[in-house]
């Protein structure tokens, strides 16, 4: 058995294994920190990672230890006000340590801080977006959406050593130490045969007899100074991400921006699209999105004007819908695409308007779609808007709706939405 000993320094990110391990093991902890994170980032910061903090407790290894058992007795130097038998009350002050803080000190007195690392913008969106996906996907077209998976992609001459490939590596020692010693083997064999036919001769031949040996012990010499293995030798699994044919998708993105829309009410919404779009951009390549913003009148909308427009107005949910379903027979073929909605506003909509919006969902837009997702951002109790959609859970399957009151419910709801069916 060859055993491979890899001496090349690590670079300043130190091991990238143990860090992978590392992420590894603690996964759950570093997954609330990510999804903690989400709330206090900015909307468009995604170019940057995040500085992850884990309790000390939980990193800390187990240890066996011996206990002291028993009852004991210790007479400390230098006390000269208590004598055996008396109670000393608790020291006053915050905690246990006796200090005038707030917080708890730890038992014997000492403790750590909590351990922060920063893990990079890869990582970061690898744990937000894990386990989600488009629901109800199905391949109507394989043309357009490409999802991408690691598959091995040969080996290659650099690497981190868990992905070293022991039997490649073997056989290119092989080959080189073949290549090497081949031709000196042969001379090897010819000489050896050259000196048993003069030991036999008659007269004797000293001087070459010698000059023979030196040869093959120079020779011998040579081949066994030929590493068994060496760096060059060395070949990698290579892992490559490669694009895999499903199918084609559009996702709508319908947003209120009425005047009862407020500006935190309006960024809730930005937050949630951003998330949105950062998931479909990460995880499926050539997704449509098409962006629509309504008020009284709808309108479709670019990525920048629909996350940066101050354009506001009265409230007409239905305009939005019309819009969306003009869209889809003009530029979206229901057998050709596979098509997603998402909806957001605060409810507040014409008391009328309400029930075509109802009427929209269930003859139109429900049937066309693969699913179709409300949120409403409110912190008071729910109008007519909500009130009519709740009449479509039980007829629709491809439908949901959900409610978040504040910046702390983006992330669960969004992940609720869009989870795995297996997961």
């Amino acid at each position: 058995m060859g055993q491979f000993i890899d001496r090349r320094l690590n670079g300043k990110n130190k091991s990238t294994v143990n860090r992978q391990r590392f992420l590894r093991r603690y996964k759950n902890q570093i997954k609330e920190s990510v999804a903690d994170a989400v709330n206090r980032r900015s909307i468009m910061d995604t170019e940057n990672g995040e500085d992850i903090s884990i309790p000390h407790k939980d990193i800390k290894e187990p240890t066996f230890h011996q206990g002291q058992g028993g009852k004991r007795e210790r007479i400390h130097p230098g006390n000269d006000q208590f004598v055996k038998g008396d109670k000393m009350e608790r020291p006053k002050g915050g905690g246990s340590g006796g200090g005038s803080g707030e917080g708890d000190a730890s038992p014997d007195g000492e403790g750590q801080d909590e351990f922060v690392f920063q893990i990079s913008k890869d990582e970061y969106l690898d744990l937000l977006f894990e386990d989600l996906e488009l629901p109800n996907l199905e391949k109507n077209q394989i043309n357009k959406i490409i999802e991408w998976k690691t598959t091995r992609a040969g080996y290659k001459t650099a690497g981190i050593p868990s992905n070293i490939a022991i039997v490649r590596s073997l056989q290119q020692s092989l080959a080189r130490r073949t290549a090497m010693t081949a031709g000196k083997k042969r001379l090897l064999s010819e000489l050896e045969t050259e000196l048993d036919r003069i030991e036999k001769q008659e007269p004797a031949q000293p001087l070459e007899e010698t000059r023979i040996k030196q040869e093959i012990a120079e020779l011998r010499k040579r081949i066994s100074s030929v590493p068994f293995i060496d760096s060059f030798d060395l070949r990698f699994k290579n892992f490559d991400r490669r694009p895999v044919p499903s199918s084609q998708a559009v996702m709508f993105c319908l947003m209120d921006v009425s005047g009862s829309m407020d500006q935190a009410t309006k960024d809730i919404a930005k937050r949630f699209y951003v998330l949105l779009y950062m998931f479909l951009t990460r995880t499926y390549e050539n997704v449509e999105v098409v962006f629509i913003r309504h008020h009284t009148q709808a309108k479709e909308v670019d990525e920048h004007e629909f996350f940066y427009s101050q354009e506001t107005g009265g409230t007409i949910v239905s305009s939005a819908l019309k819009l969306m379903d003009t869209i889809v027979k003009e530029r979206f073929p229901q057998g050709e695409w596979n098509i997603y909605a998402a909806q957001a506003s605060d409810g507040d909509n014409w008391a009328d308007d309400s029930p075509k919006c109802k009427e929209l969902m269930q003859d139109s837009l429900l049937p066309a779609c693969q699913y179709f997702s409300y949120i409403e951002i409110t912190k008071r109790s729910h109008q007519t808007l909500w009130h009519e959609y709740e009449k479509l859970i039980e007829t629709s399957n491809n439908f949901a709706m959900k409610n978040i009151r504040s910046v702390d419910d983006i992330f669960p709801v969004f992940r609720e939405l869009f989870k795995k069916e297996t997961a």
